[in-house]
């Protein structure tokens, strides 16, 4: 459930800085915090730090080849702090919820089924980082795809109740628009003459975006969830449709679009120093 629509509400949130979270009582961290255990979140923070790592090192290679060899790993690494990520995550979904609404999320999640599809999701995750196993996922997704049969209908009707692909489009969006501002805010020379040339750019990604980001979905989906049997697939399936799982599901998209708007915008005004020649 990781992985926003460009339905009219959604496509306002290009438009808008992201948010910060209220301030987390006390007791409301301590009734979140059994649940991030339960998600796994310490974990998936690890791997999207990796992520993180990769993503900012090509932006490197492609926005200023040869500069910032010694300073922009630094501080790439700096953005992507695992317990740094972890706070704004908990905090954006501790703020929307309230404490009766956890339980039975943690019912679910602290089921033995639960806790086995969280590690199925953080393992692929994590071994999608290799091109190789990214191709054997995109693989079994095309055999899947020729059986056209219940399991890939399964995984559609998941994708579907979760809003995961057009959430995920519109958060690429958000991030994407997020880094042009921070590029611009730093005074990156020649990038873009105003917001209605960054937007132009953008929604000219989208196409492409919506591609790419419905192939990884899927093959994400159908790498994770290849252990399990029909039947614990659409109890999962079942879970999300719930009020539990469409209330975690959506201040989930809501902390992770918070979470990347963040590091996209510090990764502009950090970019524009060295595609201006700066060594920071």
């Amino acid at each position: 459930m990781l992985k926003r629509s460009l339905s009219a509400f959604c496509a306002l949130m290009l438009f808008a800085a992201a948010a910060s979270a209220e301030p987390v009582s006390d007791p409301m961290r301590a009734r979140i915090e059994p649940l991030a255990r339960a998600l796994a979140l310490d974990e998936l923070m690890e791997v999207i730090r990796l992520e993180g790592l990769a993503h900012g090192a090509t932006l490197g290679e492609e926005m200023f080849p040869g500069r910032g060899r010694s300073r922009w790993p630094e501080i790439v690494a700096g953005l992507y702090r695992t317990e740094r990520m972890s706070r704004i995550v908990l905090d954006e979904m501790a703020a929307g919820m309230e404490p009766w609404q956890i339980d039975p999320m943690l019912d679910f999640f602290e089921s033995d089924l639960g806790r086995r599809i969280v590690s199925l999701e953080v393992a692929a995750r994590r071994a999608m980082l290799d091109p190789s196993v990214e191709a054997a996922g995109r693989a079994h997704l095309a055999e899947l795809e020729a059986e056209d049969g219940r399991r890939l209908a399964l995984l559609e009707e998941f994708v579907e109740v979760n809003d995961l692909l057009d959430s995920n489009v519109t958060a690429a969006l958000n991030a994407t628009y997020a880094f042009y501002i921070g590029l611009n805010g730093a005074g990156s020379p020649d990038r873009f003459r105003g917001e209605e040339d960054m937007l132009r750019d953008i929604w000219r990604q989208e196409p492409s975006i919506r591609r790419e980001t419905g192939e990884w979905l899927m093959s994400y989906l159908a790498l994770a969830y290849q252990p399990l049997t029909e039947s614990e697939l659409s109890a999962y399936v079942d879970f999300s449709r719930s009020d539990a799982g469409q209330q975690l599901n959506s201040r989930l998209l809501a902390a992770f679009d918070a979470l990347f708007q963040t590091i996209s915008t510090e990764l502009g005004r950090a970019a524009a120093q060295f595609i201006g020649g700066e060594e920071l």
